[in-house]
């Protein structure tokens, strides 16, 4: 059997393989028809990729609170009718997987980063109150290039967002998610308390690394507590800022090491967007090798991303142990059935959603197909 297609148990999660769906912002909720609330759009989107026979599949970043969101048009899981309608999308995953599909949600707030424009909106930037935004907080009162001065938050301000990702964990259960993933990558806010950046504070919550990641440790606790110790927690990360001064390899190892102890059990490895004038080395798989090296020195499963678009890819990462699993996106987005072709690239068979089966032949004879 490939190495990819290998089944894989995370505590009582029980996934038909190792091919997992990326968390890919879609910006497509209706503040109109109710802020955050995913629609038909997130159901087609994430239910196609349990047709086309992808194991894992974890949403778009779904804000904690209103004022975590990316932009207007961002989902989120901070009210009782976003988790219904997440309700929904879980149990359309369930139904109609062709591998007996599992969902999960990521957890994020934007920080920095978030009331900003959605990219087709044809504007770009921070959103004006007029336009539907709000002001932004941060560990630092320190903009992200091209977007308005953040706020620094203040120690409740921190506390109280620490509560909203254990409550949001909390409706992800009862909306039937099957794992949450805390996002601290990208810019965001965990990440801009993670990184030396973006994080000035000279308080508890900033200054050496130890103090910088304690916010990052302090939701992991949280979300630990608020979901079943059955349900496995993943953490996304940032392994490196590629900027002077930031993030590199040996600090995001110890914070592997230190999530891992709190109960995190799959480390997702991406890079890259604290800053904006990162300089990132990019290539097929340029991603692989931090996820390779957390693995091996964090002594934890690591997920990997970035620019892997073949099966041959996909395998070579987890067959050489460079990963546990592999998370595509865009590849997903031009072939929803990209696992169904990888399998059969690599030589194994998957199994087909009985509407796209095709039908036997007594079937076609007879006229009743």
């Amino acid at each position: 059997m490939p190495a990819l297609f290998e089944p894989l148990a995370l505590r009582s999660l029980e996934l038909r393989h190792r091919g997992w769906v990326s968390p890919m912002c879609q910006y497509s909720c209706d503040p109109d028809a109710g802020p955050g609330v995913p629609n038909d759009w997130h159901l087609m989107h994430l239910g196609s990729f349990a047709a086309g026979g992808a194991a894992l599949i974890l949403t778009e970043a779904a804000a904690v609170n209103p004022e975590g969101r990316i932009s207007p048009r961002d989902a989120g899981i901070y009210n009782g009718e976003q988790a219904a309608a997440w309700h929904r999308i879980t149990s359309f995953v369930h139904r109609h997987g062709a591998v007996d599909a599992k969902i999960g949600v990521q957890l994020a707030h934007a920080g920095r980063k978030a009331s900003t424009y959605w990219p087709f909106s044809g504007q770009r930037g921070s959103v004006e109150a007029s336009d539907g935004g709000w002001t932004t907080v941060a560990p630092s009162a320190l903009a992200f290039e091209g977007y308005s001065t953040p706020s620094a938050m203040t120690g409740e301000q921190i506390r109280a967002v620490v509560a909203d990702f254990a409550a949001a964990a909390s409706r992800a259960v009862d909306a039937g998610f099957d794992t949450v993933e805390i996002h601290g990558a990208h810019g965001y806010l965990l990440h801009q308390f993670q990184s030396p950046l973006t994080n000035l504070r000279t308080d508890e919550w900033g200054g050496d690394e130890d103090r910088r990641n304690r916010l990052t440790l302090a939701v992991v606790d949280a979300v630990r507590a608020a979901i079943p110790d059955s349900m496995p927690l993943l953490l996304r990360i940032s392994a490196s800022d590629w900027a002077p001064g930031g993030i590199g390899l040996p600090e995001s190892i110890r914070l592997a090491r230190q999530a891992a102890e709190r109960g995190v059990d799959l480390i997702d490895v991406s890079s890259g967007g604290a800053v904006a004038h990162q300089k990132i080395t990019v290539g097929p798989g340029y991603q692989t090798g931090f996820a390779a090296a957390i693995r091996k020195e964090a002594g934890v499963p690591t997920g990997t991303v970035g620019l892997l678009t073949s099966a041959g890819q996909a395998e070579h990462a987890v067959a050489t142990g460079q990963a546990d699993a592999v998370l595509i996106a865009r590849a997903a987005l031009r072939d929803p059935h990209w696992w169904l072709r990888a399998a059969f690239e690599l030589g194994h068979d998957l199994p087909w959603v009985p509407q796209y089966e095709r039908p036997a032949p007594a079937l076609v004879l007879t006229g009743r197909a």
